[in-house]
C-alpha cells in the first residue's frame, strides 16, 4: 500500500475493537490520526501506541462532537466512522426502549452528526479528496430474531451511506461502508452487559474475524485511486452464511 506522510485520518471509537486496530493499521500508513473516544484513558494508551492525537468524544453528545471537531485540522482526508454497538436481544414484544433510544443515538444520529460536523473540513481534504467510511454490519441488510433494535439501526446507517452518495454527487467525497459479520471484540460483552460467558458462547465453535481483518479491508478501501469509490463492502468469516447461519465445530 502507498505510504500517506501528509493525509489526515479521523477515528470514531477507536478505544478498543474495529476502531483502535483501523488506528493503528493507518498509523503504519504514515496518516496523521486524530482519535476519538470516551474512554479516554484507554483512548489515550491507543494513540501512545500510534502516535495519534486523542481526544475525547461522545459521539451521542452535540457538544462533544463540536468540542471534538474544533480541534482538528481545517482539512480532513478520511473520517471512519465507528462509534456504536449493540444493547441487548430482546424480540419486539419484550424490547427496552432505553436500549434502542441509545442504539440509535450512537450508530444513526451520531454517525449523522459527526459527519455534518466534519463535513466542510472533509472537502477541504489536503489530499484533494475525502473519504467518509461508515461501519455498518451484515446486520444492514439481513435481520434476526430478538435483533430488531439493532438491524433497524444498522439498516439506517445503509440508507446514510446510499444518501451521502447522491448528495455528494459530483463532490471531491467518497463514501464506504464496509458490512462485517462476526467480529470477535467487546461488542457482545457490552451487548450483553458484561457477561463474559454469553459473549464468548456468541463465537463458540467457529472461527470469527478479528478486528485486525477489519481494518486490513478499510486501508485498502482509502487507499484506492482517487477516482475509485468502493461503495459497499460485505466481509464475513468462513464459517457465516448468515447472520444467523453458523457453523460450529463444536
Amino acid at each position: 500500500m502507498k505510504i500517506m506522510h501528509d493525509k489526515i485520518a479521523v477515528v470514531t471509537g477507536a478505544s478498543s475493537g474495529i476502531g483502535e486496530a483501523t488506528a493503528k493499521a493507518l498509523s503504519k500508513l504514515g496518516y496523521r490520526l486524530y482519535i476519538g473516544a470516551r474512554r479516554l484513558d484507554r483512548l489515550q494508551e491507543v494513540a501512545a501506541a500510534c502516535g495519534a492525537t486523542a481526544l475525547h468524544l461522545d459521539v451521542t453528545d452535540a457538544e462533544s462532537v463540536e468540542a471534538f471537531v474544533s480541534a482538528l485540522p481545517d482539512g480532513v482526508d478520511i473520517l471512519i466512522n465507528n462509534a456504536g454497538g449493540a444493547l441487548g436481544l430482546e424480540r419486539i414484544a419484550e424490547f427496552r426502549e432505553a436500549d434502542w433510544l441509545a442504539m440509535y443515538q450512537s450508530n444513526v444520529i451520531g454517525l449523522a452528526r459527526v459527519t455534518k460536523a466534519l463535513y466542510p473540513r472533509l472537502l477541504a481534504a489536503p489530499g484533494g479528496v475525502g473519504h467518509v467510511v461508515n461501519l455498518g454490519s451484515i446486520a444492514g441488510f439481513e435481520t434476526y430474531p430478538g435483533g430488531a433494535g439493532y438491524t433497524a439501526c444498522k439498516h439506517a446507517v445503509r440508507a446514510l451511506s446510499d444518501t451521502m452518495r447522491l448528495e455528494w454527487l459530483g463532490q471531491p467525497i467518497r463514501v464506504t461502508e464496509i458490512d462485517p459479520g462476526f467480529v470477535e471484540t467487546e461488542f457482545s460483552l457490552v451487548r450483553f452487559s458484561g457477561d463474559v460467558e454469553r459473549a464468548a458462547g456468541v463465537y463458540a465453535g467457529m472461527a470469527p474475524l478479528t478486528a485486525a481483518d477489519i481494518a486490513d479491508v478499510i486501508c485498502w478501501t482509502v487507499t484506492r485511486p482517487a477516482h475509485v469509490n468502493i461503495d459497499l463492502m460485505v466481509v464475513r468469516p468462513l464459517d457465516q452464511a448468515r447472520v444467523d447461519k453458523v457453523y460450529r465445530r463444536n
